[in-house]
């Protein structure tokens, strides 16, 4: 009996020290996402991972952030300004006015840009093992996700500039400026900042974590060399790319900065025609995509499990919303799983794309991931480069994403992102 007493005595002090030793993880986690200091955040959470469930998210979302400062610390340098290399000019009638005259960017090579791409890439699988191993946990973990910080201009300290919350409201700022009325910029502000993240969110933020990546593998399967030398100037104003070695000097139609936008913007379209040279990458894109569904499909299975009903960052139908505009119902969750099913049947080639010049032929997608050897975006859209890929079979359309226009409307595209 004795014996019996002592064990239970141990199993509950035990238990007392585990959830102890979470909550001191999980308060460092804050200190270190608060402050932008991750790589020491991932140092001191990595020796506390492997017996305690808060700490191995904190490796997770550390490694995540991480991820996202390594690449934007080099585009910053390199003067990484998409606002200031298009807005410019009478064409959009904004005034450009630089308040960081100081900042001389470094120039960038299309090597370096490729180097930059990869890392990151590589950083983002390393977060996908990380927090999917810490989705296998049981953890809650308050954050103000506008508090977190990045060093953004790499000079080792993250400011009051440099956190989510700024780089939102910056965001969501600058898309409103080059909207130009059209209504089509998102909406970046959140009803919501303070969530208890858990096991499911793990699930999200390694889905995300793959969303990232798309682009970068989708770049570094091509040589897209050209593209950056007619056009990549106008993101990385100042960095001495080939269009910016000599100064424009005269005009063409309305005025000097307004024509050689629109001749940069030509130049553009005139280059997205890149010859595939990394076929292992271009699939590995289409596999991301793969595991993007299935891990929104796990997501939902764990926020459905869920007994607790604490700062929920995507609540079940079951569970309170942060704000009325965060309700989930049965409905959106049942029109999402089979918005998911639809979109995998698509990346299988079980279901084929429309096409606006074919007629009862649809668009195999997993044939051109498996067989082009270019993308040329003009000529997809215009038709030539698309018929290799064209078959008889159940093309998608309207009434294949039914269940998600009828529930989401209009804004099926904001849950989207939401969702993951």
């Amino acid at each position: 009996m004795m014996a019996k007493v002592w064990l239970a005595g141990l199993v509950f002090f035990g238990a007392i020290a585990g959830a102890n030793a979470q909550e001191g993880s999980a308060e460092m986690l804050r200190d270190h996402l608060y402050s932008g200091r991750l790589a020491e955040g991932l140092a001191v959470l990595e020796a506390r991972a492997d017996n305690d469930a808060s700490a191995a998210f904190g490796v997770g979302i550390l490694t995540f952030f991480s991820a996202i400062e390594s690449l934007v610390q080099p585009l910053y340098a390199h003067g990484f300004n998409p606002e200031r290399g298009i807005a410019v000019g009478p064409l959009f009638g904004l005034a450009w006015d630089d308040t960081d005259q100081e900042r001389v960017p470094e120039p960038l090579t299309y090597a370096q840009l490729r180097g930059y791409l990869a890392q990151f890439s590589n950083q983002m699988d390393a977060a996908v093992s990380a927090l999917l191993t810490a989705s296998e946990g049981e953890f809650a973990i308050e954050i103000d996700v506008t508090r977190i910080r990045i060093d953004i201009n790499g000079d080792g300290e993250a400011d009051d500039e440099e956190t989510v919350g700024a780089f939102l409201a910056m965001a969501s700022s600058a898309g409103q400026r080059l909207d130009l009325d059209s209504g089509v910029a998102p909406d970046l502000g959140l009803p919501a900042t303070t969530f208890a993240l858990d096991n499911s969110d793990a699930i999200w933020l390694a889905g995300y974590a793959h969303i990232l990546a798309i682009p970068s593998d989708f770049f570094l399967a091509h040589d897209f060399e050209d593209f950056f030398n007619a056009g990549m100037h106008r993101l990385f104003p100042g960095a001495e790319l080939p269009m910016e070695t000599y100064p424009d000097g005269g005009q063409l139609f309305m005025d000097r900065d307004s024509d050689a936008l629109l001749a940069d913007a030509i130049a553009i379209v005139h280059t997205l025609n890149w010859p595939v040279i990394d076929r292992e990458r271009l699939m590995g894109v289409k596999d991301r995509m793969v595991s993007i569904i299935e891990l929104s499909r796990q997501n939902w299975n764990a926020i459905l499990a869920e007994t607790d009903d604490h700062l929920e960052f995507v609540p079940s139908p079951y569970q309170t919303p942060l704000a009325p505009q965060m309700t989930v119902t049965k409905a959106m969750v049942e029109a999402w799983r089979e918005t998911l099913d639809v979109s995998e049947a698509i990346l299988n080639g079980e279901l084929l794309l429309p096409h606006w010049r074919y007629e009862n032929l649809g668009f195999d997608l997993l044939a051109w991931f498996e067989t082009a050897e270019r993308t040329d975006a003009v000529l997809l859209l215009t038709g030539s480069d698309a018929l290799p890929y064209l078959k008889s079979g159940e093309i998608a359309d309207a009434q294949t994403f039914d269940a998600a226009n009828t529930v989401f409307g209009g804004s099926i595209w904001n849950y989207a992102a939401w969702f993951n």
